[in-house]
């Protein structure tokens, strides 16, 4: 438990992990059900439904799979990271193999390098150097990737690029674990892809753009979700998101109260930040934003803040 909450908060939040809710994670679990048997609902029925509204219904389905994923390799619904692993390695969003996804996500989360590229592997930010390296068109393309519409429209290809950078240097290294990693999760995307085009209702080009339209939704929530500052706990935003925005992302709007306590539930996430909202404002420096829908207006167009580290 994290040593600046006071008795009364550690307390309430062992309370919420002795519960039975907590101890048997049935909310993940039957969330995890849902998700997988509207998955197969819908390619199963997409002749009938059409590869449009497939298409359309597909996309935050996959976005919410995952934020799900997110949870598992938090430890939920069990504490077995085997056994997670196998629940969540379908490739229904096709790009992340999901041991990949693990242990670059739980990197993340050494908050003391939040942010600072090169030791944050999820750092939205560059260093002087590198940024001195990149010529007109991706400096261009990474201004624009700090307006929340323009990261919707090249987030997706400027992650899945560097993505394809890393991982094909350690490919060409020969490293094992990444050979195996890569073969496994290509089997399963072609099984997957095969699955999709037996049934008839929409294609794997189909299926592709969802999953690409899927990532860019997933990055309205990874857009302003960090912050330089020389504070560690400054550096997560609180986020207080509608409704849909919340279920789509399983709460991680309120990113502090996650990075703080990785270990609770997404369900207890709202209600140990409304207990102290005050107390997780003022541990944020009010890194506050009132719901996406400020990010958009504010946002959209104009970029929230520079692409360049303002310390490396």
């Amino acid at each position: 438990m994290p040593a600046y909450l006071d008795a009364d908060h550690q307390q309430h939040i062992t309370a919420l992990h002795r519960t039975w809710t907590a101890r048997t994670d049935w909310p993940t679990w039957l969330l995890l059900l849902c998700t997988y048997a509207a998955w197969f609902g819908l390619v199963h029925y997409s002749p009938r439904l059409g590869s449009g509204l497939t298409l359309v219904l597909l996309v935050p389905l996959i976005t919410l799979w995952m934020s799900l994923q997110h949870e598992l390799l938090h430890g939920h619904p069990t504490r077995l990271a085997w056994l997670n692993k196998w629940l969540g390695y379908a490739p229904l969003a096709l790009w992340y193999p999901y041991t990949l996804y693990r242990d670059s996500h739980l990197l993340h989360h050494r908050d003391a390098e939040l942010t600072r590229p090169h030791l944050d592997p999820e750092s939205r930010y560059m260093d002087h150097g590198t940024w001195a390296n990149r010529g007109a068109l991706a400096r261009v393309l990474h201004w624009l990737n700090k307006t929340l519409y323009g990261r919707l429209l090249v987030g997706p290809a400027l992650a899945l690029l560097g993505l394809l950078k890393g991982e094909a240097s350690r490919l060409r290294q020969g490293v094992i674990q990444a050979w195996v990693m890569w073969l496994c999760h290509g089997v399963c995307v072609v099984a997957l892809l095969a699955l999709v085009e037996a049934q008839g209702g929409i294609s794997v080009f189909g299926y592709v753009a969802a999953s690409l339209l899927a990532l860019a939704l997933s990055m309205v929530r990874s857009y302003y979700e960090h912050r330089p500052a020389h504070c560690p706990e400054q550096r997560s935003v609180i986020n207080e998101a509608g409704w849909p925005w919340r279920w789509l992302f399983l709460n991680l709007n309120l990113h502090l109260v996650h990075h703080d306590l990785p270990g609770l539930p997404w369900y207890y996430l709202p209600r140990v930040y409304r207990q102290r909202r005050e107390d997780w404002l003022r541990r944020s420096g009010h890194f506050l934003v009132r719901g996406y829908g400020e990010l958009f207006r504010r946002h959209g167009l104009r970029p929230v803040d520079s692409p360049l580290h303002p310390w490396h």
